[in-house]
């Protein structure tokens, strides 16, 4: 689903996750690689209960929009870094939509403590493809464990949007952004964990 980069005009990217993830880090990658390739950028963060493993969301929005807020039916691209938040999230969504999300659920504590109960993943996964054009789960621990570093599960979902080639952002503009962003000592490690996830979206079936 590669963009025209003469043609393009906006994408609205909604991120949702679990305090702990890395949802805020991977959102500044976007803006900063979208910076970088010289492309408007504006990031809103909401920062929800991140020190205690609640939901975080914030968003990312590139090219000639005037806000970063993300208004239901609004999202291009929905990111989750968890399948539930995912489908929590899909109101965010319309119909062409695309959604990355990750394939490891995060067990709420209503659901470990017996008050609620963790739907099934093919439930999950029935549900977000019935309301949006593309869906892509990404293994990201997997993929982040053969990088050298589970830390990097947050930049293998980073890497499988820079896949799909939806933002018309350049490889070089990508690698600026995580050299700006990662601590040298973790670079080597994020730059595979980049490269996986490009790796595992980039030319396939949605």
């Amino acid at each position: 689903m590669p963009r025209d980069k003469n043609a393009f005009q906006a994408l609205r990217i909604f991120f949702t996750g679990v305090g702990g993830q890395g949802t805020l880090l991977a959102t500044r990658l976007v803006g900063e690689a979208a910076l970088e390739q010289g492309l408007p950028a504006a990031i809103s963060e909401i920062h929800g209960m991140a020190q205690r493993g609640g939901v975080v969301e914030s968003s990312v929005v590139v090219g000639d929009v005037f806000s970063p807020t993300i208004a239901d039916g609004e999202a291009d691209t929905l990111i989750a870094f968890e399948p539930l938040e995912a489908l929590r999230a899909l109101p965010k969504c319309h119909a062409k939509s695309l959604v990355i999300s990750t394939t490891l659920p995060i067990i709420p504590f209503t659901v470990a403590t017996g008050r609620q109960s963790y739907p099934e993943i093919a439930t999950i996964n029935e549900l977000i493809r019935a309301n949006v054009e593309y869906l892509i789960w990404v293994d990201a621990n997997e993929l982040a464990r053969k990088a050298g570093s589970e830390k990097s599960a947050n930049v293998v979902v980073v890497g499988a949007l820079a896949g799909t080639e939806t933002l018309p952002i350049e490889e070089i503009s990508w690698q600026a952004a995580l050299k700006k962003i990662i601590p040298d000592r973790m670079l080597e490690a994020n730059q595979l964990a980049f490269r996986l996830g490009y790796e595992m979206s980039h030319g396939k079936q949605r």
